[in-house]
Parts: structure tokens; sequence; C-alpha cells
């Protein structure tokens, strides 16, 4: 069984694993250290170590260049970074997941398909789900919506598709045990960028106070 086979087992348990974010090799060392089955990137969290990088724009070459690089998961966004429209429209949206999805699969690559709605405040939980639906459709092996915050939420959308779903705990509600996801159907559950943010603003806070003509700034964790 390879590494891969091993990743995308973890999808089918009945029970969610855990899927810490590291965002450097250090914090992915020390969370390996920890035990945990897998990691995965968080996005934000290396977009704020990696900015001036340039990423390929390509959703094919991306799944390639993450293989090429070791990994067994990689996932695709329909983030575009555009305010006035912050989502690609669902057509293209869909196409970019089917040209990510025949890279990963001549990889052996398990595909997360994203859907970025909640988060960046569009609070249509039918288009959202409608988008997962077009990206399982194109062959996503895991669904992933950030921003989901309730139980009913992650119910509505778990129940809707037919592949694993990913559920990062920064956005939800706090309250939300990984029994109850376990038992609504989730099989994965990721702590996103708050890992990330936390040390950032704390380091934020340190190196403010020996600068104390700084007038101090809102906190971002």
């Amino acid at each position: 069984m390879t590494i891969a086979d091993e990743f995308r087992a973890l999808h089918e348990r009945p029970e969610p694993f855990l899927l810490p974010n590291p965002w450097d090799a250090g914090t992915a060392r020390l969370l390996a250290g920890l035990g945990f089955e897998a990691l995965a990137t968080t996005s934000l969290g290396v977009a704020n170590v990696v900015a001036s990088r340039t990423i390929p724009a390509e959703a094919a070459k991306m799944i390639e260049a993450a293989a090429d690089a070791g990994a067994v998961g990689a996932s695709i966004e329909d983030l575009t970074n555009d305010p006035e429209r912050p989502v690609y429209d669902l057509g293209p949206a869909a196409d970019r997941v089917r040209a990510a999805v025949e890279t990963a699969r001549a990889r052996s690559v398990v595909l997360t398909a994203r859907c970025e709605n909640q988060w960046l405040g569009v609070n249509d939980l039918a288009d959202t789900i409608r988008r997962l639906r077009a990206y399982e459709e194109a062959g996503a092996d895991v669904l992933y919506a950030p921003g989901l915050r309730t139980l009913e939420e992650i119910r509505a959308v778990v129940t809707s598709v037919g592949k694993p779903v990913n559920v990062v705990m920064g956005f939800a509600d706090p309250s939300i045990t990984l029994d109850q996801l376990a038992g609504i159907g989730v099989r994965r559950a990721s702590s996103g960028f708050r890992l990330n943010r936390a040390p950032t603003a704390r380091f934020s806070r340190r190196n403010r106070q020996l600068q104390p003509d700084v007038a101090p700034q809102p906190s971002q964790a």
C-alpha cells in the first residue's frame, strides 16, 4: 500500500480523522512528532510565509508540482482574489477541478475541491452545496467548504453529497465535538489557519512591546 493509498483510506473510516495544518517545515515536524496520522498545509498560513512566491495559475500544473514535491493530497479552490467577484463562476470553477482531477489521478494524488463561498461572506448555503455537487461530479475525492459554522450547516452539506467532507474547526461553533461530527458523517476535520494566526499574533504583540512609541494595532488572531 502506498502513502497515497493510506491517506485515501483515512477518509473511508466511520469516524473523522484530525488533519492539523502546518505552514512550514518546522511546524510540520512538530505536528508529526505529536503522532498525527496526516498533515496538510493551510493555504492562508503558507501565503503568510511565502507571499512573494508565484503559485502556478493553472490547476493541473499546480497538482503536478505538488505531486513532484511528494504530496499525496492537494486541493483546488474556487477563490479568485477579486473582491468584486470573489469566486469563479460555476462552469469555469468545475472545469478547473476537472483538469486537476485528471492530473491527480495520474499521480495517485487525493484531490480536495473547495468552495470558498461561506468564509468570504457569500452566505448562500444552497449555492455552496450546488458547487460542491458540481465538483464531486467533476471527480473530486474530498469536498470542503471552509466557513461552515453550525452543525446544521455542516449536516446539510454532508447529506447533500456522496464524497467525504472536510470541516475546518477554525470557523465552526467551538462547542461542536468530534463525536457530533462523526454522528453526521464528517470524515475529516482540520485546524485551518488558526494554528498560524495564534503565534503570528503573539509575535506581533511581543515586538510591539519593544517599541512603546508605536501605536498598538488590533489583534488578527
